[in-house]
C-alpha cells in the first residue's frame, strides 16, 4: 500500500480514538478563526499531495515533490502579510494554500492541481512545470531543488530599503514589507545558501537595511542522507547580524507565535532573521522515491506517527476550537473537493507543440514612462571636466564610462553592483567617478561573491529596478552561472511571462591582455552563455559601438524585460592605435545621446568580395589584416556581428550580399565557439565557400605566449589568402 494511504488511514483512526502524539498545550496569539484557517490549509496541502500521487500513478500527473510533513508552513504564511514576497521551498504547498486563504478570489485547489497535471491552463507556468507560485499571491515560481533562490531573496530584501530612498517606476514591494525565503536543512549546506546567508550577515553587520526572513525547514534528511543532529542550530544560531529563532513546526500554535515574533523583528528592525522549524518528511523525497529502500522501518514509521495533522487535531481539540468530528469532517470535505477537481483537471488541454512550450521564453514588454533626459545643467554637473573632451576621440573604456553616466542620468532606476566598481572605479576604470556622480546607493561595492552579485541584481529587478551587475572577469562567472541559467533566464519561462528579471550583466572578458593574469583574467569561452534560452549576448569591438550597444542593452532590459549580457573585450578597453603607433585609429568620439545599435544589427566596413565575419578582438585584428591583404590586391568587407545571441542571422545574410567567399574569425575556442553556429548558418543558408579560424582548445598562458593560442593579424591574413586562392 502507498505510504500516503497508510498515513491517511492512521490519521482517521487516531482522531476517532483520540490517540494523538504528545506535545505542549495550545498557547500563543493564534485565535480560533486563524487556527481553523491554518488547519484547513494544512488539510488542503495534504490532500493535494495525495491527489498528485494518484494522478502520477494513473499516468495523468508527473514528477512531483510533496509537501507532506511540512504543513507547519501554513502557520508561517499566517504570520506574514500577503504582500510580503515569498521565495518558496518546493515542499511549501501548505504555505501557498494558506496565503490563498488570505487573498480573496484565488482558487488554490484548481490552480495547484492544474499545475500537477501540467495543463496549459495552469495559471503560473502554463503547463511547463509543476511549480509552486502565483502572481496574485506574490510568490515567484521556483524550480530549483537546491538553494539557488536565496541570493535573489537577499537582493529583493535589499531593494525594499533602496526603493524608500530611490523609488523605481515599477516598484512592487511595500515600503514596510519583508521578503521570506524557505529551504530545507540539506539545502542549507549548499554553497549558494551559505553565500547568500553570509551576504545577508555581511550587509546587516554594517547596519544596512535588509528585511529578510530565512526559514529553514529541518526534517532531518536530504533525499537519503541524514542531517547530523543539532547541525542546523550549531551552524546558524550565532552568526553576526542574523537573529536566530526556533519553533516546533509540528505545533501550529508555537510556529505561528515564533514566526510572528521573527516577522515582527525583521519588519521593525529591518534586519535578517533565521527561523528554524523542526519538521518531519512523509512518503519519501519525491513521488517515485521509496524511503523504505534506504531507511530503517522504525525511522519513517516514527515520522508518520508524528504526523503534523495529528498534532494540529490534538491542539485544536484541546483549545476547544474544533471537536474530533469537525476535524474529520473538514479533512473529508477537502479530500472530496480535491478528488472532484482532480478528475476535471486531467481533462484540460496540455502543451503539445514547440511553439507552445517556447511562447514564454521571451517576457512581454512593459510600458515605461517617457524620459526627456537630463537638463544641460544637470549633465554638465555630472560630467564635470569630462564634458570638455566629449567630442575628442577616446578609447572604449572612457566612452563606456560616459555612456553609463548618461544612462544613469536618464533612468533613475538603474543601479550598478559589483566588486570594486564604486570607489575604485573597477579594475579597468570603466566605472570611475560614477560613485561620485550618483552615490553609493546606485554604485554598490559588493563583497567578493559573484553569485551574490547576480542574486542582488535578480532580486532588485523583482522590485522595479534595472540592475547593471558587473562580473570582474569572465572566468569569475563560472562559479555563479546558475544564477543566470537556473534563475534569471528561466523565470519568464516558468511563470508564463508573469515575472521577469530585466538586467544588463557587464562582464570584462576574452583574451589578448599582454601582461595580466593568464587564464583567470583572459577567458575566451562564451559557451556557457550562448546556450541559455532567451538570453541576449552583446560584444562590442570599438568604443562607439560599445556606447550604442549599451544604450540598446538598457532599453532591452528596461522596456522588454530581457536578461542581457554585455561581454566587454578587456584588451580593447584601452586600445588607441590600429596600424601604427600613435595613429589613434581605434579611438572614436562619443556618439550623440539617443544613437544606438538595434538588436540584430551588424556592422560592415568595406564592400570587397572576401567577407570576414567576426566580433570583438577579431574585428580589430581583421581590420589590421585587411590592410595587409589590400597590398596583395585582395579587397575585403569586415562584418562585425555585435550580437552573439540570438545570432543576427538576417543581418549577417544581408551583409554577405555580393560577397564571394567568407572567412570566419573567432577568438573563442574551436569547440563550443560562435564559429560552429556560423559555419552551420553559411552551410544551410548560402552557397558561399567558407572557412574559419578560431582559437585552439586551450587555456591562455601568462607571459610572451599570451596570444599564441588565438588568431592574430598574421594568421588571419594567411587564412584569408588561403581561402581566396583556393579553387
Amino acid at each position: 500500500m502507498d505510504r500516503a494511504d497508510i498515513v491517511d488511514q492512521a490519521f482517521r483512526k487516531r482522531v476517532v480514538s483520540g490517540e494523538f502524539p504528545p506535545g505542549r498545550s495550545p498557547s500563543g496569539p493564534l485565535d480560533a478563526a486563524q487556527a481553523v484557517a491554518v488547519f484547513r490549509a494544512q488539510c488542503l496541502s495534504r490532500n493535494l499531495d495525495r491527489r498528485s500521487r494518484k494522478m502520477q500513478a494513473e499516468g495523468q500527473g508527473y514528477y512531483t515533490i510533496g509537501s507532506s510533513g511540512h504543513e507547519g508552513m501554513a502557520a508561517v504564511a499566517a504570520a506574514l502579510r500577503p504582500d510580503d514576497m515569498a521565495f518558496l521551498h518546493y515542499r511549501d504547498g501548505a504555505f501557498q494554500c494558506m496565503r490563498s486563504a488570505q487573498v480573496p478570489g484565488t482558487t488554490p485547489v484548481w490552480d495547484m492541481l492544474l499545475s500537477f497535471a501540467t495543463s496549459r491552463e495552469d495559471p503560473i507556468s502554463g503547463g511547463r512545470h509543476k511549480v509552486l507560485g502565483s502572481k496574485a499571491l506574490n510568490i515567484p515560481p521556483q524550480t530549483s531543488t537546491i538553494a539557488s533562490h536565496l541570493p535573489k531573496a537577499v537582493g529583493a530584501a535589499y531593494s525594499i530599503g533602496l526603493a524608500r530612498r530611490h523609488p523605481p517606476e515599477h516598484r512592487t514591494l511595500a515600503e514596510d514589507g519583508l521578503v521570506m525565503c524557505s529551504f530545507g536543512d540539506a539545502s542549507s549546506n549548499h554553497s549558494t545558501a551559505q553565500g547568500a546567508i553570509n551576504t545577508a550577515c555581511w550587509t546587516a553587520y554594517q547596519s544596512v537595511p535588509l528585511p529578510l526572513l530565512f526559514v529553514c525547514e529541518d526534517n532531518g534528511i536530504g533525499i537519503s542522507t541524514r542531517t547530523p543532529e543539532g547541525w542546523v542550530a550549531a551552524n546558524f544560531q550565532n552568526k553576526p547580524g542574523l537573529k536566530y529563532f526556533r519553533a516546533d513546526g509540528l505545533d501550529l500554535y508555537d510556529t505561528y507565535k515564533v514566526a510572528s515574533e521573527a516577522a515582527d523583528y525583521v519588519r521593525t528592525r529591518r534586519k535578517p532573521a533565521f527561523l528554524h522549524l523542526g519538521l518531519v518528511r512523509l512518503y519519501g523525497h519525491a513521488g517515485s522515491d521509496l524511503q523504505q529502500a534506504y531507511l530503517p522501518k522504525d525511522v519513517f514509521e516514527g515520522w508518520e506517527a508524528d504526523d503534523p495533522l495529528l498534532h494540529s487535531a490534538r491542539l485544536l481539540i484541546e483549545a476547544g476550537v474544533m471537536d474530533a468530528d469537525e476535524v474529520l469532517d473538514t479533512y473529508q470535505e477537502i479530500e472530496d473537493q480535491c478528488t472532484r477537481v482532480a478528475a476535471e483537471v486531467v481533462t484540460r488541454p496540455r502543451l503539445e507543440t514547440a511553439e507552445q512550450v517556447m511562447a514564454s521564453l521571451i517576457p512581454p514588454g512593459r510600458a515605461c514612462a517617457p524620459t526627456n533626459g537630463p537638463t544641460p545643467e544637470t549633465r554638465a554637473q555630472a560630467f564635470g571636466s569630462d564634458l570638455k573632451q566629449i567630442e575628442t576621440p577616446q578609447p572604449m573604456s572612457r566612452l563606456l564610462n560616459w555612456a553609463l553616466t548618461d544612462l544613469m542620468l536618464e533612468h533613475s532606476e538603474i543601479v550598478m553592483m559589483g566588486e570594486d566598481i564604486g570607489r575604485k572605479g573597477g579594475v579597468y576604470g570603466v566605472t570611475q567617478k560614477l560613485a561620485e556622480r550618483f552615490g553609493t546607493d546606485r554604485m554598490i561595492d559588493t563583497l567578493l561573491d559573484e553569485q551574490s552579485i547576480l542574486g542582488l541584481a535578480i532580486g532588485m529587478a523583482h522590485n522595479g529596478f534595472v540592475p547593471l551587475p558587473e562580473i570582474q572577469f569572465l572566468a569569475y562567472l563560472h562559479n555563479a552561472e546558475d544564477q543566470l541559467r537556473g534563475e534569471a533566464a528561466t523565470l519568464p519561462f516558468f511563470s508564463n511571462g508573469q515575472f521577469a528579471n530585466p538586467m544588463v550583466v557587464r562582464i570584462a572578458g576574452l583574451g589578448y591582455q599582454k601582461g595580466f593574469g593568464g587564464h583567470f583574467h583572459n577567458d575566451n569561452s562564451l559557451a556557457v552563455l550562448r546556450d541559455i534560452p532567451g538570453m541576449i549576448i552583446a560584444c562590442p569591438s570599438r568604443g562607439d559601438d560599445a556606447v550604442m550597444m549599451m544604450r540598446e542593452c538598457v532599453r532591452l532590459a528596461r522596456e522588454e524585460q530581457r536578461v542581457v549580457v554585455m561581454v566587454e573585450p578587456i584588451a580593447l578597453y584601452p586600445m588607441r592605435d590600429l596600424l601604427s603607433e600613435k595613429d589613434g585609429g581605434w579611438m572614436t568620439s562619443y556618439p550623440a545621446p539617443g544613437q544606438r545599435h538595434a538588436l540584430g544589427s551588424v556592422g560592415v566596413e568595406g564592400d570587397g568580395p572576401l567577407a570576414i565575419l567576426t566580433y570583438g578582438n577579431g574585428r580589430y585584428l581583421s581590420t589590421q589584416a585587411a590592410a595587409d591583404l589590400r597590398q596583395d590586391g585582395i579587397e575585403t568587407r569586415i562584418i562585425d556581428m555585435r550580437w552573439l545571441a540570438p545570432l543576427p542571422e538576417a543581418g549577417i545574410l544581408d551583409a554577405l550580399e555580393g560577397a564571394e567567399k567568407v572567412l570566419i574569425v573567432d577568438e573563442c575556442r574551436i569547440t563550443g565557439s560562435q564559429s560552429e553556429a556560423l559555419m552551420a548558418l553559411l552551410h544551410e543558408k548560402t552557397t558561399l565557400p567558407h572557412a574559419r579560424i578560431a582559437a585552439e582548445d586551450s587555456f591562455i598562458a601568462t607571459g610572451p605566449a599570451y596570444a599564441a593560442t588565438m588568431p592574430s593579424r598574421a594568421s588571419i591574413a594567411h587564412a584569408a589568402r588561403t581561402l581566396w586562392c583556393a579553387p
